[in-house]
């Protein structure tokens, strides 16, 4: 009889190798000054990401054959202690294979179109190494059988986020916008690590099928109590918060279109903006312990549409108003999952997802073409004004419109309310450590500076 089972871990092996060996070969010939001609590097983007699409839909036609819902595949153990193993697991079932799939699929559409949009740039090898780097933490946070390879793959993506957005170097704003997403990430991962550190002391596993009972993704049934569930879960939520740009973090998404057009379509349009709502489903029969839980997780995905919504219609570049038209269909998403909805918000990710890709890949075109038109009839197009307008009072729409137009005033909360605080104890801390240094170093007297100063070698004069 075949072995359906080796087939799916061999296959799972080559989706996981593709895109590190694409890794492997653009970063060691980076790191010794020697990189690949545009035409390599574009076909070997191109080769990783067909390689691991080709097997990633092999698996999915396999596991639709055999009626497998659940494939875990072990790599390596670097850690087993009594109470404690750190694992890299792969994990193939209903959320995992759509969600690769479709990573494949938009990376190897956005490879195609940066390899004539960033044709003879100074960083086109550049961008393909961090473009590499952000390939295999998506496929790695999809494929996480564990939280920490899940937390693996979420720093890989946070990592080449933040270096592509402050991708154009020679100005000041883009690395300063870039600091700004890395500031928020940190946030989120600290949050996430902190949750893994938690189930393990809750339960002494990180596996994902090991936290779960009486079936599979998404009717498994978590192994802990409602309090357990609500403390894990909260913590869950601030991470994908943090990495879905959801209210209060929002302020870090505008300043994310600093990126070049083909990262900002694939990170904030498409894949990396969804990856909080891809945490939450991954841990989904969690959160049905908790009826908090899910009502804060509605809560907030409503606000976030709301806001999102809000401020998309006063934005004034196409960038910023398709990531803040992404954010609202993100909060629309993670509603769905705190109602319960758990294939409706996995089928919305991935429409959304292509739909946003095409948008933000046509965006430049658009405009020319907007042009054109204005040109034709001679003014701006105009569109009627939507029914509710009509009926919201002047003072209330002014006051809307003021609100979106600051963006809620998030970017002022972040920088007051958390960024400050952290900064004014990280430099007391360093004040203090000076203080102290300075008090326990002996001064050296006159006499010992002139002798050290004669046993001075002559070259180091």
């Amino acid at each position: 009889m075949f072995d359906y089972q080796l087939l799916i871990q061999i296959c799972g092996l080559t989706v996981f190798g593709a895109p590190f060996l694409l890794l492997c070969v653009l970063g060691v010939r980076t790191l010794v000054g020697r990189p690949l001609s545009e035409r390599t590097i574009s076909r070997s983007v191109h080769v990783a990401v067909v390689t691991g699409l080709f097997a990633s839909l092999a698996i999915l036609g396999i596991m639709l054959w055999t009626g497998t819902r659940h494939v875990p595949v072990d790599l390596v153990t670097w850690v087993s202690i009594p109470h404690y193993h750190f694992a890299v697991k792969l994990m193939f079932d209903r959320l995992s294979v759509p969600f690769v799939i479709l990573t494949f699929v938009l990376c190897g559409t956005i490879s195609a179109f940066a390899s004539r949009y960033l044709h003879r740039e100074r960083g086109f090898n550049r961008f393909h190494v961090l473009y590499s780097f952000f390939v295999l933490g998506m496929v790695t946070a999809s494929l996480a059988g564990t939280i920490e390879t899940l937390f693996a793959g979420w720093e890989l993506v946070g990592l080449s986020s933040a270096l592509l957005v402050a991708f154009h170097l020679e100005r000041a704003a883009p690395v300063r916008n870039g600091l700004r997403v890395w500031t928020v990430y940190r946030i989120s991962d600290a949050a996430l690590l902190i949750a893994a550190v938690v189930m393990h002391h809750l339960a002494s596993e990180g596996d994902f099928d090991k936290l779960l009972m009486n079936g599979d993704w998404p009717e498994g049934q978590a192994l802990l109590s409602e309090s357990q569930a609500l403390a894990v879960g909260l913590l869950l939520l601030i991470a994908a918060a943090g990495k879905s740009a959801l209210v209060p973090f929002s302020g870090w998404l505008p300043r994310a279109m600093e990126g070049p057009t083909p990262s900002s379509a694939v990170f904030y349009g498409a894949l990396s903006v969804h990856l909080g709502a891809f945490l939450l489903l991954r841990v989904s029969p969690l959160l049905d312990l908790s009826f908090t839980l899910q009502a804060i997780i509605v809560a907030l995905g409503l606000v976030t549409a709301v806001y999102a919504a809000l401020v998309a219609r006063v934005q004034t570049d196409i960038k910023t108003a398709l990531s803040f038209a992404s954010l609202t269909q993100v909060g629309i998403i993670v509603a769905e999952i705190g109602v319960g909805f758990r294939y409706v918000a996995l089928v919305h990710i991935l429409g959304h997802a292509c739909l946003r890709t095409l948008q933000f890949v046509r965006a430049p075109s658009l405009l020319l073409d907007y042009y054109v038109i204005e040109n034709a009839i001679g003014n701006l197009p105009t569109q009627p004004s939507a029914a509710w307008e009509r009926m919201v009072p002047r003072r209330t729409t002014l006051w809307l419109y003021q609100l979106a137009l600051e963006r809620g005033y998030l970017d002022a909360w972040l920088d007051n309310g958390l960024a400050a605080p952290f900064l004014g104890v990280i430099r007391r801390c360093d004040a203090l450590e000076r203080r102290w240094v300075q008090l326990f170093t002996p001064r050296r007297t006159e006499n010992e500076e002139v002798v050290e100063s004669a046993l001075m070698p002559v070259d180091s004069l």
